[in-house]
């Protein structure tokens, strides 16, 4: 596998993992994509799919669309320098489509 060039970001993406696992959901398919391709491009993966992973919906039905790879994006601006403000757009767009307001 390549050196990942962003591991801070990587480090949040497992993060985000973990505290999904605490609240009841686990994301198996999710953690091998971020042991796979890192966190930046599973983020990319994500994010530019046509829809919503099946991640994504579920953390939608229990309330908690703060663990998602979207959020993460949104709501922490110094993520926003591996986005382009499409992708960044799309994240934003994709929570509001579900009802949820990033801080």
């Amino acid at each position: 596998m390549a050196e990942d060039p962003y591991p801070k970001f990587t480090t949040a993406m497992f993060d985000i993992y973990r505290r999904a696992k605490e609240a009841g959901y686990h994301a198996t398919i999710f953690l091998q994509m971020l042991s796979d391709r890192h966190g930046q491009a599973t983020a990319k993966t994500l994010i530019n799919a046509a829809r919503p992973s099946d991640g994504y919906e579920a953390l939608h039905r229990m309330g908690r669309l703060d663990l998602t790879v979207e959020a993460l994006i949104v709501e922490q601006p110094r993520w926003h320098r591996l986005f382009t403000k499409e992708e960044i757009d799309k994240a934003r767009d994709r929570l509001e489509q579900y009802g949820y307001k990033a801080s």
